[in-house]
């Protein structure tokens, strides 16, 4: 065998190491894809079930007889207890998934910049930050006539700490979601995980919760239904076969410099 004959082949299986090419590579490939869905799914669930309980308390704009008939004679705050309860397995389910993704998709051969990866980190930790601090705030109230006998603040007070809730989640946290959803469709689509439609779709949501100033909790429903769309993509990619999943290694470049191979790649 010739001198280039043998750096060509090196260079192959070093690609191919570096890819993580073959059945070696496939089987922790399709596991972080799986682990990835199942956790956006469960998030999904738990994050909508915990939307529709926190929601039974009043909002801002409610009159104060609401909020002294709701925290005095109404039977919601133990659901929007229920809620509050809910909303940190949301959340670890969610860190769960934005984990999961990160490693499969560094797993991945492709073009990598740092500014999209601590982006996609930053907004989504931060995302939940404000989803937990948010939610506290709202049921701040219901948590206190569940647990306390101390005598209720004022609805002006409740009213107030709702607000601040709202701010958190609708503000804050809306946009965070909207981060973290570019970032991670223009990583996975480095890699071609995402159909250029789901892409599409992918950008546009979050455009719509970067711009919004709404606070209806329908829009709180974006962010979900595009981890559980991620998610079920997800899972058709785990079920393909490895070539067909993740693009093969460029050729080696001719002007790429040529170097001697180390001594075990030698036959």
């Amino acid at each position: 065998m010739s001198r280039a004959s043998v750096i060509h082949t090196t260079r192959r299986s070093r690609a191919g190491r570096r890819a993580g090419g073959g059945e070696e590579g496939a089987e922790p490939f399709r596991a972080y894809a799986r682990v990835s869905a199942v956790s956006g799914i469960v998030f999904a669930g738990l994050f909508v079930a915990a939307l529709v309980l926190v929601r039974q308390a009043p909002g801002i704009a409610a009159p104060d007889r609401v909020y002294a008939a709701f925290y005095t004679v109404g039977q919601g705050n133990v659901l929007v207890t229920a809620g509050l309860y809910i909303v940190p397995f949301a959340g670890i389910t969610y860190l769960w998934h934005m984990s999961a993704t990160r490693t499969l998709i560094e797993s991945l051969p492709g073009s990598s910049s740092g500014v999209p990866r601590w982006l996609q980190l930053a907004s989504g930790v931060l995302f939940v930050c404000m989803l937990f601090a948010g939610t506290a705030a709202v049921g701040a109230v219901a948590l206190l006539t569940v647990f306390s006998s101390t005598p209720l603040p004022s609805p002006e007070v409740a009213r107030t700490l709702a607000a601040a809730g709202y701010g958190m989640v609708f503000v804050f946290g809306v946009r965070a979601a909207g981060m973290y959803m570019i970032t991670t469709t223009t990583l996975t689509r480095r890699r071609g995980l995402l159909p250029r439609w789901v892409a599409a779709v992918s950008y546009l949501g979050a455009t719509f919760l970067l711009v919004s100033t709404t606070f209806h909790p329908a829009i709180l429903l974006v962010f979900p239904g595009w981890v559980l769309l991620l998610s079920v993509v997800l899972l058709v990619v785990a079920r393909r076969p490895r070539a067909a999943a993740v693009p093969a290694p460029a050729p080696p470049s001719l002007a790429e410099p040529l170097t001697d191979p180390r001594p075990e790649d030698l036959p």
